[in-house]
């Protein structure tokens, strides 16, 4: 799970392509807690086993507003499954004495904190980037609600097409090689011999 936090340009242009025809670009800009300015956060949660997510957006980023979306995962979360694995950053709202009571109160939670410097243990972090692409890659936004709603559409979109995650570096599929110079030569064979 992980804060995500998007920076909307009010009042700017929208950049146009150099030649005619083409769709109109608009810049966008990735913050992480650098600016507090920003309109709203967006947290995530992600199982990678089905590829669903769900994602829920807040004006500010605090103890209670992420107690707010722990609870919401819940309710997500069917009741027939056993264990809750949460893998969290080392965000200080994660590690909050609310927070562990609210881990303490739900016995089928765990929180598993991964590593400092190792996002790429996480699976929601390529996620996240699938997500941007989706909502807002190439978009400009005049106001937050107008984010709120193009992550919205992206959710929807990706949970009715979603797939599995596999954690790792992409597979590629190779011809398998030939004999190479150094082989044995093989010897033809002949019929009853």
């Amino acid at each position: 799970m992980g804060p995500l936090s998007v920076r909307s340009y009010p009042g700017k242009e929208l950049v146009r392509g150099r030649q005619e025809g083409l769709a109109g670009r608009a810049r966008w800009e990735l913050q992480r807690d650098r600016d507090r300015k920003l309109g709203g956060y967006v947290f995530g949660a992600f199982v990678p086993a089905t590829g669903e997510a769900l994602t829920a957006t807040y004006t500010s980023r605090s103890i209670v507003t992420f107690l707010d979306f722990l609870g919401k995962v819940e309710e997500w979360v069917p009741k027939d499954v056993g264990r809750i694995y949460a893998i969290m950053d080392n965000l200080r709202a994660h590690k909050a004495y609310d927070v562990l009571l609210f881990d303490v109160a739900r016995p089928r939670w765990e929180f598993v904190f991964q590593p400092k410097y190792a996002a790429y243990l996480n699976l929601i972090e390529p996620w996240w980037k699938t997500l941007k692409s989706l909502a807002i890659k190439g978009r400009f936004f005049e106001t937050w609600e107008q984010i709120e709603e193009a992550i919205a559409k992206a959710l929807d979109y990706w949970n009715g097409h979603r797939h599995p995650y596999v954690w790792g570096r992409r597979r590629r599929h190779r011809a398998p090689r030939g004999q190479g110079v150094g082989a044995m030569p093989r010897m033809a064979s002949v019929d009853g011999v």
